[in-house]
């Protein structure tokens, strides 16, 4: 199976795997899956860890690359189509992240995982 990991997926995943529901840490356990982290999500902590509105990442923002090898994590890098293809999306939902990550999704045709219901209206498929 192949996957998208929403960020707070990601941050439970390195840094508190019990906040993952049992179908999520299944498949993000299973070295058999290909595992995604948008380069969307690097810059989400990035920012938040910045303006210090997510205490306790420090460690892992710093670490990133490094973190997201050791979980066997694939790195997928945002192209100009998806990032268009996230402003295109329809619906009331503004966050930005959230947008390319569903776009990302969207594009490869695979699910994200994430806890996040607001996915739901851009008509991804979402597992948790």
């Amino acid at each position: 199976m192949t996957v998208l990991l929403d960020t707070h997926a990601v941050l439970w995943a390195t840094l508190n795997p019990a906040m993952l529901s049992r179908a999520a840490e299944s498949i993000i356990e299973d070295e058999e899956n290909i595992v995604y982290v948008s380069s969307v999500t690097g810059y989400e902590i990035a920012n938040k860890v910045r303006k210090g509105n997510l205490s306790g990442a420090e460690d892992l923002e710093r670490t990133f690359l490094a973190r997201m090898d050791e979980a066997g994590f694939t790195l997928l890098p945002l192209d100009m189509e998806t990032a268009l293809r996230a402003g295109r999306l329809p619906g009331e939902h503004r966050d930005p992240w959230d947008r390319l990550i569903a776009a990302q999704a969207l594009a490869m045709d695979i699910p994200v995982i994430s806890s996040d219901t607001q996915l739901d209206s851009f008509g991804v498929r979402r597992i948790w």
